[in-house]
């Protein structure tokens, strides 16, 4: 019987990021960040070369490949630096920090963040992927290491000099006064920014690669409410029209890849993160609302079973992310051949599926294959099949279920399945807004068991936050998008189902929000809470990301309760958390449309709707879904009825129906008018908004 020696675990294998735990077998004496770490590089003098990526970034894995399991590289790594590895969603704090070092060295950023920090942990060098060896105009990273020790032993004093200038700039930019009003004309300004930049024939914002923008696209929603300017809905269907159609959405097992390679949508960055999905979610609801459309509901529906099918968690939270990468070639699971078309389908549908999908002999991808995608309208492909659209659809339907049994087969591509506790809070958004507007129960309890563990799983015995789990394994200080992103799902589960635990729950965290992050001088919030790690400055991240800004999704919550409660500090902690950041706002408003929401929430007048009665009645169901159907995005919700709770929430008060009755009560400003009593009456109040 023989035996195989375990390959050498360095100090990652006690981590519960899968990133993390991916090199725990590296030759490179990786630490996690660290005091071990830390005080190693301040006691041996050495400095810290510090790499930040996440689970499904293929730059990363290639990295990984070509130097970390190099063991001349890891070699000379571990003699002259110390190792820290980082996962940037476990660690935004140092992420957001780092990624501006090497935005101000390079002039761009990216992952896998290459950077090399002195013992004081100022950084003296940065960049992000660098090859093995001298290649495409990039130095190679053995080269690349040897020069900076030999420097850093020869010119210290320079290395150092430079670390501290580069982070008294990053200091410096920390400390910019950004408060001021709002100009006036700043919503009409946002969206001809936003119409400039409008690609008009394939939808989307800006050139290849293209990212879906949802955010944009949510704003662009209500500058058409508000303006009933035309273009402004043009562009949101035209761009969600296209992302349906392109090969960034998954055609048989649903939802979205991060982002899009061309400017078609059609070849995607493969990799599917779960907050792409959650943002993009109550994107398409929204804009169902204002244009009724079969598909939009479909891609919902696709997307949130691909949620519940393909990223819970046994604990009833969701995983993070899928890698682009299968059997080490990017898309693999995800591209179909002509051929496999043919030999999983057979001959007749498969034909009918590669006329529909876009699936050519040559292929549109690799080694002839293709990313799935609808070039043509059906009524097209029907034509030119010589089939009823109706027939082509129950084929299409057929071949879908067929190929997503097929694809199970295959080799999956890595999930990386850490909670994280802000984008489980936009998920927790977008399913109770998918139950909300299409009425599936399961997207409800999935929403529901998602926010229980976050309140149970994923909480301390103090009330706050962790920002991170794994198989049961909570931890790290949450930062401001964990309470923030948390509390809007809360809120959003509140006008689902009318519990006023979550409206509870809500307020506990707000209060550990307010008193851990608020700038009580300034206004708005710092990412981090004010006990947090000390860390070379303490920043603010008011501007919109991958994911939407904290600070402009607080204060859309702080609006919301405002109005839910009545507690007026509320709306004058958004108003304040709106100034602090006027300034960058009137000069960058493409930069900031979370916050835009909430402006576009106070300039067109809150709405509090009470409907009273007995939920779940037919007369009930028939008021509440007058509301569901209506956009109106500066309203809230609140049911009055036995299980209510007037004392939490003083809306309610005065509010209640005569037994058997079911009554809606429309306020602005907690006046009302008469309530409405039947469907019909509804409408016209909400029509005459």
């Amino acid at each position: 019987m023989s035996t195989h020696a375990q390959p050498p675990r360095n100090r990652l294998e006690e981590e519960t990021s899968p990133y993390l735990l991916q090199h725990a077998s590296n030759p490179v004496d990786w630490y996690p960040w660290g005091e071990e770490a830390l005080a190693k590089s301040r006691s041996e003098g050495k400095p810290i070369f510090l790499s930040i990526g996440y689970s499904a970034c293929h730059w990363c894995h290639v990295m990984e490949r070509e130097s970390f399991e190099n063991e001349e590289i890891a070699r000379f790594l571990n003699l002259h630096f110390v190792s820290i590895k980082v996962d940037r969603e476990e660690r935004p704090d140092l992420d957001e920090i780092y990624m501006k070092a090497v935005q101000m060295l390079t002039g761009s950023g990216g992952w896998p963040m290459s950077v090399f920090l002195t013992p004081e942990l100022e950084p003296f060098f940065g960049g992000t992927y660098f090859p093995p060896d001298d290649r495409h105009g990039r130095p190679g990273f053995a080269r690349l290491l040897a020069w900076l020790s030999d420097l850093w032993e020869r010119d210290r004093d320079r290395i150092l000099k430079q670390g501290r200038a580069l982070t008294e700039e990053i200091r410096s930019e920390a400390r910019i006064e950004t408060q001021a009003e709002l100009d006036p004309a700043l919503l009409d300004r946002s969206l001809e920014a936003l119409a400039s930049s409008f690609d008009p024939l394939w939808g989307g914002f800006g050139k290849a690669p293209k990212f879906p923008h949802a955010l944009d696209l949510r704003l662009c929603l209500r500058h058409g409410k508000r303006t009933e300017d035309p273009r402004a809905i043009e562009m949101v269907m035209r761009t969600l029209d296209r992302m349906a159609a392109g090969g960034i959405y998954d055609h048989v097992g649903g939802g979205f890849a991060r982002y899009s390679t061309d400017e078609k949508w059609l070849i995607p960055h493969f990799e599917k993160m779960l907050y792409d999905n959650a943002l993009l979610v109550p994107a398409y609801l929204e804009a169902h609302l204002v244009r009724p459309t079969p598909r939009y509901a479909e891609i919902v529906r696709e997307t949130c079973d691909w949620m519940l099918r393909e990223m819970a968690t046994p604990e009833g939270g969701f995983a993070s992310s899928l890698d682009a990468d299968s059997e080490g070639e990017e898309g693999k699971y995800y591209v179909w051949s002509r051929e496999e078309l043919t030999r999983v389908l057979g001959p007749e549908r498969g034909v009918i599926a590669a006329e529909w999908f876009g699936v050519t002999t040559e292929g549109n991808f690799e080694h002839g294959t293709s990313a799935l995608w609808r070039p043509e309208e059906p009524e097209v492909v029907a034509r030119r099949l010589g089939v009823s659209v109706e027939r082509l659809a129950e084929t299409i339907a057929e071949a879908r279920e067929l190929l997503l049994l097929e694809r199970s087969r295959r080799m999956p591509p890595g999930k990386d399945d850490k909670v994280i506790a802000s984008w489980n809070g936009l998920a927790i958004s977008s399913l109770a807004m998918a139950f909300q507007i299409l009425g599936d129960h399961r997207h409800l309890e999935a929403a529901e068991r998602a926010a229980r563990y976050l309140l149970g799983g994923m909480r301390r015995a103090d009330g706050r936050l962790h920002a991170t789990a794994r198989t049961g394994r909570s931890h790290l200080d949450a930062y401001l998008d964990d309470y923030a992103f948390t509390i809007q799902g809360l809120l959003d589960l509140y006008e689902s189902d009318f519990d006023p635990t979550w409206i509870r729950q809500a307020l506990a965290l707000n209060e550990v929000l307010t008193d851990r992050f608020e700038d009580r001088e300034g206004g708005g919030y710092f990412t981090t809470g004010k006990d947090h790690e000390a860390l070379l400055v303490r920043l603010k991240s008011p501007h919109d990301g991958a994911l939407p800004s904290g600070n402009g999704v607080q204060v859309s919550n702080l609006l919301r309760l405002a109005e839910l409660t009545g507690d007026p500090e509320h709306a004058t902690r958004a108003e304040r958390a709106i100034r602090s950041v006027g300034r960058l706002a009137n000069r960058h408003p493409q930069a900031f449309s979370q916050l835009l929401l909430g402006v576009h929430h106070l300039s067109a007048g809150p709405v509090e709707i009470v409907i009273a009665g007995e939920w779940g009645t037919p007369p009930f169901d028939a008021l509440l879904a007058v509301v569901r159907e209506t956009f109106l995005p500066q309203r809230v919700v609140a049911h009055s009825g036995r299980s209510s709770d007037a004392e939490l929430l003083p809306i309610l008060a005065g509010k209640t129906a005569p037994p058997g009755e079911t009554l809606a009560f429309v306020c602005r400003n907690f006046t009302c008018g008469m309530p409405a009593r039947s469907p019909e009456e509804l409408r016209q109040r909400l029509a005459n908004l």
